[in-house]
């Protein structure tokens, strides 16, 4: 489908839309800008290498192809957790990521990714956009030399895929388990043994037996990575990823040197990317659980001790974080904050409307 400067308008913030809709962004200019943009993902996942190629396609409609992008996935130029360093050093002018993957370097790049816990899609754009959220993480990402866009957002994950099943927190004792983000240090609270292995990598890991649990995203992309083949328990509720929100990050000289137009398009192709995936995974997670329940895959519950104790391990890592580090401690007050208000108001509208609607049946 094209993309038309109309369609993509509503997607993003009112001062970007002033911004597009005037004379100027519609003038042809002489100037043509290749960039190369290196992805986080395989192929062979669409829908979050999708996203890279979502955004290359609408900015090259609204720059009526004058700022061209190739995209490139993990492994072809970087492998797939470089993204962020392949970018500041300028090896790439772009790359499409996930901050989680880069707590190593900075551990508040989680709070632009995702937090155990934390908030829901609309939630964490709400702190962005209307909170102090982008303020925070913009000085995150300044401090690295590269500007982060928004650009593609799982929705809510499943919790993963477990050989044996997990009766009580001491079933994590000694389990080694693929998982990304805060979600290792949370893990590893309770005993596990976490790693951080590209999602390409993940079925052969879980096949040989080097790992025992993985979590990745939701049904869509595990049935894709064939995760039911090689494990048999299939956990909710998701509350180590409500989200995964994706970025762009680009080089803060490229970003400098761009044109403003070329600015906003490609801001607005990472809203529209995010809109897209959303969407897409909602559609097709719906199908894909479907079809795993159908086909063995047991879908289980985790027990509510389980989860409190998740929970505690949780909010004593961020302590810990805050302790060591003044940013992280700064951001963490504002987003405890926010989440707190959000959480509040959503048990009240959403949670409870949503409840209800499903108890009535399909």
């Amino acid at each position: 489908m094209t993309v038309t400067r109309r369609q993509v308008i509503p997607a993003g913030a009112a001062s970007l839309a002033a911004v597009a809709a005037s004379p100027a962004f519609g003038q042809q200019t002489s100037e043509t800008v290749k960039w190369r943009l290196t992805s986080s993902f395989p192929k062979s996942l669409d829908t979050l290498f999708g996203a890279a190629r979502t955004i290359v396609r609408v900015v090259g409609e609204l720059t009526d192809g004058k700022f061209q992008i190739e995209p490139f996935a993990a492994g072809e130029i970087v492998p797939g957790l470089q993204v962020l360093d392949a970018v500041a050093t300028g090896t790439v002018e772009c790359g499409h990521t996930y901050t989680g993957y880069y707590i190593g370097k900075n551990p508040t790049f989680i709070f632009d990714g995702s937090v155990p816990f934390g908030l829901t899609p609309r939630q964490h754009y709400a702190w962005l956009m209307f909170g102090d959220g982008r303020k925070l993480m913009d000085e995150v990402y300044d401090s690295f030399g590269v500007v982060g866009l928004t650009a593609g957002n799982t929705g809510g994950q499943m919790f993963g895929w477990f050989r044996k099943e997990i009766k009580t927190p001491k079933d994590f004792e000694g389990l080694k388990i693929r998982t990304a983000g805060f979600g290792g240090k949370v893990f590893l609270k309770l005993g596990a043994v976490p790693q951080q292995i590209a999602g390409g990598e993940i079925y052969q890991s879980m096949e040989r037996g080097t790992i025992d649990a993985c979590e990745w995203v939701g049904p869509y992309d595990d049935e894709k990575l064939g995760f039911n083949k090689v494990a048999k328990y299939y956990y909710t509720p998701g509350v180590m990823e409500l989200e995964a929100n994706n970025v762009l990050l680009v080089n803060k000289a490229a970003w400098a040197a761009l044109q403003p137009r070329y600015q906003v398009a490609l801001r607005y192709a990472g809203y529209y990317a995010m809109t897209e995936m959303l969407a897409s995974y909602d559609a097709k997670n719906a199908q894909a659980v479907a079809r795993l329940a159908s086909a063995g895959t047991q879908l289980s519950v985790l027990p509510e001790d389980v989860i409190k104790a998740l929970r505690g391990a949780l909010e004593s890592v961020l302590d810990e974080e805050a302790a060591g580090d003044e940013q992280f401690k700064k951001v963490l007050a504002n987003w405890r904050k926010f989440r707190a208000e959000q959480h509040r108001w959503f048990s009240i509208a959403d949670t409870r409307a949503d409840l209800a609607v499903y108890r009535t049946g399909a």
